[in-house]
C-alpha cells in the first residue's frame, strides 16, 4: 500500500474520526491534535500494516490509543454534571452573551433538541470508566462489530461484552434520574429550559414531535429509549450540523466548567 491510498482512506474515515475522538475528550483542540497524530502515525507504521482489519479499524486503533493516553490523566466528569455546568452557567453572563451571538449570526447556531440530546450523551458518557466509554460509543454510534472493538482496544471479545452490558446499563439508570425523555415524562428540564432561551417564538411541541423518542416513550422499555438516543447520536455530526457551533461552545465551557470543578474538590 502507497501513501496516496492510505491518505484516501484516511480522508474517508476522517469525519467519523474527528466526531468519536471529540466525543470522548470534549475538547476540539485535543481532537485536532489526536486525528492529526493519527495520521502521522499511520503514515510511520503503514509498513507495519497487514491488512488483518480494515484500515479504518486501524485508524480508529491509533486514534483510540492516543486518546486513552490523553484521557487517563484526566478524572472522570460526575453524573451530575449537568447539574454542575447548569449552575456555573446561570451566574455567567459572558457564557450567555457569547451563545446568543452565535445563535443569531451563525449559520450553524440553530438550538435543536436533538441535538442537545447528543451533547447530552457525550457528557453523561464522560462518567463511565474509559474502557467502557470508548466500548459505548464504537459499538452503539459507530457500529463496529465486537471483533473489531477487541482489535481496536487491544482486548478480548468477552472484555468487549462486559464493557457493552455495564456501559449501557450504567448509563440507562443515569438517565432514568436525569433525562425525563427516558423516564416517560416528557423532556428533560435543561432541553426545555435552552429551547425557550434560544427558540423564544417556537412553541416547545413543535420541537418534541421531531423526536422519534418522544413519540414512543410510551412504547418502549429503557432499553429501547437508550437505542432511540444513539441513532439520534448517529444522526448528527457535531462539527457540521445546523447547531454545531452553539454546541461546541456549549461542550467547550462545559469541560472548563469540569476541569475547575475538579480543582475545588481535591
Amino acid at each position: 500500500m502507497g501513501t496516496e491510498e492510505l491518505s484516501t482512506a484516511f480522508e474517508n474515515t476522517r469525519g467519523q474520526l474527528r466526531s468519536y475522538i471529540l466525543r470522548i475528550t470534549a475538547s476540539i483542540a485535543d481532537t485536532d491534535d489526536i486525528v492529526q497524530d493519527t495520521y502521522l502515525k499511520a503514515h510511520e507504521k503503514l509498513d507495519t500494516f497487514r491488512g488483518e482489519s480494515s484500515l479504518k479499524t486501524w485508524f480508529f486503533a491509533i486514534a483510540s490509543n492516543l486518546a486513552k493516553d490523553n484521557l487517563r490523566a484526566r478524572r472522570r466528569w460526575t453524573e451530575d454534571v449537568g447539574d454542575i455546568c447548569k449552575e456555573a452557567a446561570i451566574n455567567d453572563k459572558q457564557f450567555f452573551s457569547e451563545a446568543m451571538n452565535i445563535r443569531m449570526t451563525s449559520a450553524q447556531g440553530h438550538f435543536e433538541i436533538k441535538e442537545h440530546i447528543t451533547f447530552c450523551f457525550t457528557c453523561i458518557s464522560k462518567s463511565l470508566p474509559l474502557e467502557q466509554q470508548l466500548c459505548l460509543f464504537l459499538k452503539e454510534v459507530y457500529e463496529f462489530k465486537v471483533a473489531e472493538i477487541a482489535t481496536i482496544l487491544d482486548t478480548t471479545e468477552a472484555m468487549v461484552k462486559y464493557y457493552l452490558h455495564t456501559g449501557r446499563t450504567k448509563m440507562i439508570q443515569i438517565f432514568d434520574g436525569k433525562c425525563a425523555l427516558i423516564n416517560k415524562e416528557g423532556t428533560c428540564h435543561q432541553c426545555s429550559e435552552l429551547n425557550g432561551i434560544f427558540n423564544p417564538k417556537q412553541k416547545l411541541q413543535e420541537e418534541l414531535v421531531k423526536i422519534d423518542m418522544v413519540r414512543e416513550a410510551d412504547k418502549g422499555d429503557k432499553e429501547h429509549l437508550f437505542d432511540l438516543r444513539t441513532k439520534i447520536v448517529q444522526s448528527i455530526d457535531p462539527f457540521e450540523s445546523p447547531a454545531a457551533e452553539l454546541q461546541l461552545h456549549h461542550l467547550e465551557y462545559d469541560r472548563t466548567v469540569m476541569e475547575k470543578y475538579f480543582e475545588k474538590v481535591v
